[in-house]
């Protein structure tokens, strides 16, 4: 609980990076870093057990999206063994009803975690946001499950709104009404413009939370800070330029048979101690 509470207090005031892991050794690295609490990555999870991500669900294939249990298990193992908060990617909530939103809250907390998102996005290509009234009442719904354990914790109203082609203004209805249903904190993907983030401080009722690493961006902490941002997430950037550095090693090796790539890499002894330290 004293975890938990850390994490809520980092969104009372000031501007603070928030980065993404997608595993333990992950997650270790970003705490060794002296990051003051980690998030997951859906992305990165289901990179790394060979899923798609944020994909409409039809189009995913035959192995389908990554289930609740397995996608809370990894938070589980993160937030088991780092000593900062965590904060968990829990998607659209694994189901549709206010109910299953309830019950994903209620297992995320069980799994350790000290905040978590809760987001618009259906996966479904002919309607692929949730009626807002509907969003609004999952929302609700997340943050009665909260209250109802007395334990600290950062919902986290997600609006998905910019990504699949909405208006900005859109955006903000959405984003205060989470807000108005219980949200601590609002979030808006597709963001990364200084104009938009500054529409978005200003007309929202509550903190904002800005995902960057999308693309490459100009924009610094100090930047979003000065535009009145209160938190940052990178999303799955980390694991995608991860995988990036995966496959060009796998291209030089099959088509070169060579071992540039190995001049850049973590020595042994370093992993060793870094994952030695509890």
């Amino acid at each position: 609980m004293d975890r938990q509470q850390r994490f809520v207090d980092l969104h009372r005031e000031g501007c603070f990076l928030l980065p993404n892991a997608w595993d333990v050794g992950s997650a270790r690295v970003l705490e060794s870093a002296g990051f003051p609490a980690v998030a997951t990555t859906s992305a990165g999870i289901a990179f790394s057990l060979g899923r798609p991500d944020h994909d409409f669900f039809a189009e995913h294939g035959p192995r389908g999206r990554l289930d609740r249990d397995t996608m809370l298990q990894r938070v589980r193992e993160i937030a088991a063994e780092v000593a900062v908060p965590v904060s968990a990617d829990l998607e659209e909530g694994f189901g549709e009803t206010p109910d299953a939103v309830a019950a994903t809250i209620t297992m995320a907390l069980a799994a350790g975690a000290a905040g978590g998102n809760i987001e618009d996005f259906t996966g479904e290509r002919a309607r692929p946001l949730h009626d807002t009234a509907l969003a609004a009442d999952r929302i609700r719904a997340a943050r009665a499950a909260v209250d109802a354990t007395g334990e600290p914790f950062v919902l986290v109203g997600r609006t998905d709104a910019l990504l699949v082609g909405g208006s900005l203004t859109d955006a903000v209805q959405r984003a205060n009404a989470y807000l108005a249903a219980g949200a601590h904190c609002a979030f808006v993907p597709g963001a990364a413009d200084a104009a938009t983030i500054a529409t978005l401080v200003r007309e929202l009722d509550g903190p904002l939370n800005v995902v960057m690493g999308l693309t490459g961006n100009a924009l610094s902490v100090a930047d979003l800070r000065d535009l009145g941002v209160r938190r940052v997430t990178v999303g799955g950037s980390i694991a995608r330029a991860m995988y990036r550095h995966l496959q060009r090693a796998a291209q030089e090796l099959a088509e070169h048979g060579t071992f540039t790539y190995a001049q850049d890499q973590l020595s042994q002894s370093d992993l060793n101690d870094l994952f030695r330290t509890t």
